[in-house]
């Protein structure tokens, strides 16, 4: 794979405020699995193989199963996941393919019905926030942590 730049080393910055969405995300009622799940559904979907190894990795950690991860990128064929983790991940997949038809209103009405405003808007950063770091990860190549 080409080498290319490293943000994090040629504009140190700019992660500095990425980090800022972390600390707010980490500091939120989000919980650490819906987190590692979110990170991981969206970089399975846009491809991070950097994210994936590491959220993965992290979901692993915290307790969450290797069948589970195995299984998220088809989370609808199975019962494996709860009936929240299934709208997170409806939601997850919906705004990281904005183009396609954005939240739709029946996401977004099955998320109020079992969150409150502050955590729906928490799992809506987390999916913004992940997306950013995908971009950034895949556009400069960024190598995978042996």
């Amino acid at each position: 794979m080409e080498k290319r730049i490293q943000i994090d080393a040629v504009e140190p910055h700019a992660f500095k405020g990425m980090f800022g969405l972390e600390k707010y995300l980490q500091q939120g009622s989000l919980s650490k699995i819906h987190y590692e799940l979110i990170k991981t559904r969206a970089s399975q979907i846009n491809g991070c193989a950097f994210c994936i190894n590491m959220h993965t990795q992290d979901a692993l950690k915290l307790g969450e199963s290797p069948q589970r991860l195995f299984l998220l990128e088809a989370w609808w064929e199975t019962d494996l996941f709860s009936k929240e983790e299934q709208v997170i991940l409806k939601i997850t997949e919906e705004v990281t393919l904005i183009h396609k038809n954005g939240l739709t209103s029946e996401t977004y009405q099955k998320a109020i019905k079992l969150f409150d405003e502050h955590y729906v808007a928490q799992i809506i950063m987390a999916v913004v926030t992940i997306n950013a770091w995908n971009r950034i990860a895949i556009s400069t190549h960024k190598p995978i942590e042996g």
